[in-house]
């Protein structure tokens, strides 16, 4: 796989964590946390990031119950994830996320600096499953 820098977005009513990663790495990084100003993203910023780090695709969690059901905040996200596709017209992809903020939350021990955390966890589930995978399909290959 070509080595791709990714932008991932959790997004919350009030908040959205923003993280940056590499495939070639498999890693990602928290970035920052953008605001939400009444009822709308701060699209400068996330116009800024976009330009910043010249992403190949953009994720965004999808959140679910712990049932893998959907829930308000599902469709909150679906909703950003087309504002996003339509402004940058870069590839968006959603990721299934359960407890991003939990995880967060006992990773940092506070809540400061809680969601670009998370939006690095989903990354990293992102890359995980995406890149490993990658790999596995080459190697089978080379070896046929």
């Amino acid at each position: 796989m070509n080595n791709q820098t990714l932008l991932c977005f959790d997004y919350g009513k009030k908040r959205i964590g923003a993280a940056v990663g590499q495939t070639v790495t498999g890693t990602a990084t928290a970035l920052e946390t953008i605001m939400i100003v009444g009822g709308k993203p701060d699209w400068d910023n996330i116009e800024y990031l976009i330009e910043r780090w010249n992403p190949n695709k953009l994720i965004v969690g999808q959140p679910l119950t712990l049932e893998g059901d959907r829930q308000e905040m599902t469709e909150a996200a679906e909703k950003f994830t087309r504002q996003l596709q339509n402004r940058f017209n870069i590839s968006v992809e959603m990721i299934e996320e359960q407890l991003s903020s939990y995880e967060a939350r006992r990773e940092l021990k506070s809540t400061r600096n809680l969601d670009p955390v998370a939006a690095r966890l989903i990354l990293e589930t992102w890359l995980n499953e995406n890149t490993s995978n990658n790999n596995h399909k080459a190697t089978d290959n080379q070896e046929h």
